[in-house]
């Protein structure tokens, strides 16, 4: 069984998407989620329009799990997602590696990231690699959304 974590191509567009929808789903059924969705819009094909560095993991030559990264002077973790079945493997890990590396590289001074409240496994994978909670946002809603 061969695991990869790679950088994406264009030609992973259409796997990207489907992971970007499965976690979109993953990510509404947590506290947050909506919130989170309307703030960092779906890619949905424009995995690489802004400067966005990704990061795809396979097994076998099959998608199981991606990260995007915004590189700058504070680099940000827009978006990691590994799929249920994959998520024991250290998918996460790997993919949190390579955009720390990416990052260095890029001359950032600092790595930002978000995990929405009750979502341990992605605080645990953050404190894993060093990325500790600055600030708590808190909100509430004061009028129904538009969508």
């Amino acid at each position: 069984m061969e695991q990869v974590v790679r950088r994406a191509v264009p030609e992973d567009h259409s796997v990207l998407n489907e992971l970007e929808n499965e976690a979109r789903a993953a990510v509404l059924e947590t506290r947050g989620g909506a919130r989170w969705c309307e703030v960092v819009p779906a890619r949905r094909g424009r995995w690489f329009d802004d400067g966005a560095q990704v990061f795809v993991a396979e097994i076998d030559a099959v998608g199981v799990g991606y990260l995007v990264l915004i590189p700058g002077e504070v680099a940000v973790v827009e978006s990691v997602f590994v799929t249920p079945g994959a998520r024991e493997v250290g998918f996460g890990d790997w993919l949190l590696e390579a955009a720390l590396s990416a990052a260095v590289e890029e001359g950032s001074r600092l790595l930002e990231g978000t995990a929405l409240p009750g979502d341990r496994d992605l605080k645990n994978l953050f404190e894993r690699a060093g990325i500790v909670a600055r600030a708590i946002t808190v909100s509430v809603p004061l009028r129904p959304s538009q969508s």
